[in-house]
């Protein structure tokens, strides 16, 4: 008797190295993959204008960080004494419209730059509902708690999706023609949308996947959506609002892209990495005692074989050793 659907992914001839890197933008999803591959030490850059649930708001950011367009002054807007942006996420903040301006500026800046050098871009979606400003008439990234009568509420269509889709692949394989875009669905409803509203607009973020991968050789999917609804489908593995993916179900789906797209030497190194981990973690009964301290000069080896950058371990780990041989006198 079998109490789930569990189903296979398709293997990936194509896979993530240990000198890859990655980009990761998009709705919550994108935070919760950026966050794990930062934790099993894959350079990129994760959610640097914070969570964005729309397509064209993915789009319009990618837009302005590669084809080099000036932030649009219009939608700057001041709430509670603090400046934001309606193409970004309401905790990109600053305390006027020229400092948001430079720090937006600068963080366009190091996406570019991370675009160029990366391997895969990860564009996570999160809904098909959108919001437009009336004035100026623009789709908006984040409504920033404004009043509902400025806005439109529009549900975009997959031809919308696919067709802005083009133009900004175009400017991406421009800067960098080995880049890999990888596109996933967001497990996480929208429960403010309703749930039939959400259906349909997770329905058509998944029919845009579909085209999308069809039409270009190097756009691939993911199915975390999937994972959570059809395989983990019973509410034991969501949050406590029963929205929300739990850490359980988190780690699985983690799993399930490892095994994806992890080469076998990055697969290796993240069974290496997960050890150092939990010892890097472990607090003994007794911090200053030779046990402990035998256990981080191993520990200080073990890290200096890494073959990536451990720079901060190894000075966390160093500094724990000179405290307690001093504690020890010797």
């Amino acid at each position: 008797m079998h109490f789930r659907t569990e189903f296979s992914i398709p293997p990936s001839s194509w896979k993530l190295g240990l000198q890859s890197r990655v980009v990761s933008m998009g709705s919550c999803f994108a935070e919760v993959l950026g966050k794990r591959l930062q934790a099993h030490k894959i350079e990129g850059m994760y959610q640097p204008f914070g969570t964005l649930f729309s397509p064209l708001a993915l789009y319009r950011i990618l837009q302005y960080a590669l084809a080099k367009e000036p932030v649009d002054d219009r939608l700057f807007l001041e709430r509670d004494g603090r400046w934001l942006h309606y193409d970004t996420h309401s905790s990109i903040t600053a305390a006027s419209q020229q400092e948001l301006g430079v720090r937006m500026q600068r963080e366009l800046d190091q996406l570019a730059e991370a675009l160029r050098r990366a391997n895969l871009l990860v564009l996570t979606l999160g809904s098909a509902w959108a919001y437009r400003l009336l004035e100026p008439p623009r789709y908006v990234a984040n409504c920033h708690k404004q009043p509902a009568r400025i806005f439109d509420r529009d549900l975009l269509s997959v031809k919308t999706i696919c067709k802005e889709f083009g133009t900004v692949y175009a400017l991406l394989k421009a800067v960098n023609p080995g880049l890999r875009v990888l596109l996933t669905v967001s497990p996480v409803r929208h429960a403010k949308d309703g749930m039939m509203d959400n259906s349909v607009s997770k329905s058509i973020l998944r029919a845009a996947c579909h085209y999308l991968v069809s039409d270009y050789a190097d756009v691939m999917y993911f199915p975390a959506y999937e994972l959570l609804l059809d395989d983990l489908r019973d509410y034991r593995f969501y949050a406590s609002d029963l929205v929300h993916p739990s850490e359980m179900a988190e780690v699985y789906i983690f799993e399930k892209f490892q095994q994806t797209y992890f080469d076998a030497s990055l697969q290796q190194f993240t069974k290496d990495w997960e050890k150092i981990t939990k010892a890097l973690n472990h607090r003994p009964f007794q911090e200053n005692s030779a046990v402990h301290l035998q256990f981080l000069t191993k520990l200080l080896t073990d890290l200096e074989r890494m073959p990536v950058n451990v720079s901060p371990e190894r000075a966390e780990v160093s500094e724990r050793i000179q405290r307690i041989t001093q504690a020890l006198g010797h």
